[in-house]
């Protein structure tokens, strides 16, 4: 009999995750049923989804895997109902304040900022041209326009001496510049190396006497970004941006993207003065 145990033993542990597999499948498609019988629910959908795809993993059946990926459709359309409504009542609003929305779901884009929108997760965050100016932030009506009016008013309404700013622009190129054995070839520098040395060339004696973080100065990257930006469309820039290439658009650390109007931009690699 011993030899008939191990076999049965062996059997037993051969078919207990499969088992296990079938019965987590099983639990799944019963939450996923009814959802699928009813009207839409994005929400309940879409965490149903997530765990049917966990459980379909790990049990092999083309019905199933059929199955799966209708629910996964079906569920994809809902999250893009819900999210055309919650866009359209954002629209709604922004009209009562005078203020029009561009662009569909889940991308808009009012007055130069852009609002990503993760129905799913059910959050949202603000944006000016590529830089998040916010967390991700509950998906609520009150709570987006809110966001968006502390930032239209830290970035939109944000003002600046052209002249000033140039100068430090340029102090910070040429203090790039001075770090090098040699000068790079057309004076062209990193656009992200100069706004790093303009960030230090504007910390304090008391920074420097006692660097920490209580005594930093930061010059967030968005603001940076709208001050050339604000240059720009001053037509009082005294520096020339270098376009980046793909590879350089595709890392943070070597471009910055500045924004024209909604989706309308450039990523920019490089400053040189003359």
């Amino acid at each position: 009999m011993e030899d008939v145990l191990a076999k049965l033993q062996m059997a037993q542990a051969d078919l207990e995750p499969q088992f296990k597999a079938l019965r987590t499948i099983m639990s799944a498609l019963k939450t996923a049923v009814p959802l699928a019988s009813a009207t839409p629910d994005a929400l309940p959908m879409q965490k149903a989804l997530v765990k049917l795809e966990a459980a379909a993993a790990d049990v092999t059946s083309d019905a199933l895997d059929t199955a799966v990926a209708a629910f996964a459709a079906a569920t994809h359309t809902a999250l893009d109902n819900l999210a055309y409504e919650f866009a359209k009542d954002l629209r709604a609003e922004f009209e009562k304040r005078g203020e029009t929305v561009h662009g569909r779901p889940p991308t808009l884009f009012v007055n130069s900022l852009t609002l990503n929108i993760d129905i799913a997760a059910r959050k949202g965050q603000w944006l000016y041209g590529k830089e998040p100016l916010t967390k991700l932030i509950p998906l609520s009506l009150a709570g987006i326009l809110k966001a968006y009016d502390q930032q239209i008013k830290r970035i939109m309404n944000r003002t600046l001496n052209a002249v000033d700013f140039g100068q430090e622009l340029q102090k910070a190129w040429e203090d790039c510049i001075d770090k090098r054995k040699s000068k790079p070839p057309g004076g062209r520098v990193n656009i992200v190396e100069v706004y790093g040395q303009l960030t230090l060339n504007r910390q304090s004696a008391r920074f420097w006497n006692a660097p920490s973080r209580s005594t930093f100065k930061d010059y967030e990257r968005d603001l940076f970004v709208r001050d050339l930006v604000l240059v720009r469309d001053q037509n009082a820039a005294t520096f020339r941006l270098g376009v980046a290439t793909k590879s350089q658009a595709e890392q943070a650390s070597r471009s910055l993207w500045l924004p024209d109007n909604g989706a309308d931009g450039q990523y920019y690699s490089d400053i040189t003065f003359d």
